[in-house]
Order: structure tokens, then C-alpha cells, then sequence
């Protein structure tokens, strides 16, 4: 089996995300030795925003360069990564209510026509659904259901929405708000989210 684990938060060792898809990640590979796991962290090691030439580079026709080809491999790279992982974990930081940059860009190398959806007569179609994805999310303030900034909330939300476009409907999603009011809230928040996530399925 194998494990993608991915953060995007750039607050390093600050930052709850981090510290949740940590957990989520040690949950899952407890007594799992052989669970093979592949971390990624997008805020030191950026992918690349898409560019017009990434995308005219998927035509055989266009001349590529040393640019484009370290461009279109890194690309593949990313994408045969998610493909292959059995469990995906990732953790997701709300910066001005929406993801980071940097998981923007991952989120675009895996959005592949053909690869992880097509479409169809009956419109898009996702390829795949067979992939168990974990979301561990912190938010600065109070976005969740009911609150009066629940509008202003489109990290989760995107999220969701793109992962159900590939095929993956229901995603496990665990979330750290209130964050930024204060010591005790944040400490209050990252340790109930902590002990849900204690409670995950076994890979």
C-alpha cells in the first residue's frame, strides 16, 4: 500500500496543518510497517504554476526545450504520484479563504484530461474514485457551518469540489478553526481535532 502525504502550509514547525496531517499519517501507518510512505511538502519544494507553454508542451508537434522538459517531467512526477497512492493525506492551510499557492499548483498537475477524469455524452467523469483521501485543515477564524463567515470559506469547499470532479466524493475531512483568537482557543482546537483524528480507520 502505498501513502502521499503532502503539506502546504508555509508557517514550518508554527503550523497546525502540519501537526494534524502528522498525526493523520502516524494513525494510519501504526502497525502498518509496510505501508510505503511519500512526503511531499509543497512549501519548500513548490511545483511550478502552469504555464501556456506546460500546456502546448502535450502536443508531440512543439519543440521542447531543457525548460519545458524539466517542466513536463516534474509534471509526471506529481501526477504518477497521486495516481499510484492508495491513501492520500493532505494538509490544507486557509489563507484568505481560500488554499495556498503552492497547493493550487499541485492541484492543477493532477487535473489531467484522460488521466484523472474525462469526458463523456453524459458530461465529465472522474477516474478515481477508489482513492481514500484525508483533508486536515486549520483556519485562522471560524468558517464551519452556521457561522457568519461560513460564505468566506473556499479552501475546504474547492476542495471538495475538485476531488469529486476526479471521482473521489467523499473525502475524510478534519478541521482546526479559531486559530488565530487566541492561545486557549487554538490549543482547544488542535486538540480536538487531534483526538478525532485518533480515531480514523485503519489503512
Amino acid at each position: 500500500m502505498k501513502l502521499l502525504h503532502l503539506d502546504s502550509s508555509i508557517l514550518g514547525d508554527h503550523s497546525v496543518s502540519r501537526a494534524l496531517s502528522k498525526a493523520a499519517v502516524e494513525r494510519l501507518t501504526a502497525g502498518h510497517p509496510d505501508i510505503e510512505v511519500t512526503y511531499h511538502d509543497l512549501a519548500a519544494e513548490p511545483v511550478a504554476h502552469l504555464s501556456g507553454r506546460y500546456m502546448a508542451g502535450q502536443s508531440d508537434d512543439v519543440q521542447h526545450d531543457q525548460a519545458l522538459q524539466e517542466d513536463l517531467a516534474l509534471g509526471g512526477r506529481v501526477l504518477t504520484a497521486f495516481l499510484e497512492a492508495d491513501i492520500v493525506v493532505i494538509g490544507v492551510a486557509l489563507y484568505n479563504f481560500g488554499i495556498s499557492s503552492q497547493l493550487k499548483s499541485w492541484v492543477d498537475r493532477i487535473c489531467v484530461a484522460g488521466k484523472t477524469f474525462r469526458y463523456t455524452e453524459a458530461g465529465p467523469e472522474g477516474l478515481v474514485g477508489d482513492k481514500r483521501v484525508i483533508l486536515t485543515i486549520a483556519r485562522g477564524g471560524l468558517y464551519g457551518p452556521g457561522t457568519p463567515s461560513q460564505s468566506f470559506e473556499h479552501a475546504e469547499t474547492y476542495l471538495r469540489s475538485v476531488l469529486a470532479f476526479i471521482g473521489v466524493i467523499n473525502p475524510e475531512v478534519f478541521v482546526a478553526e479559531g486559530l488565530a483568537l487566541g492561545a486557549e482557543p487554538r490549543d482547544a482546537a488542535t486538540k480536538a481535532a487531534l483526538a478525532t483524528i485518533a480515531t480514523l480507520k485503519a489503512a
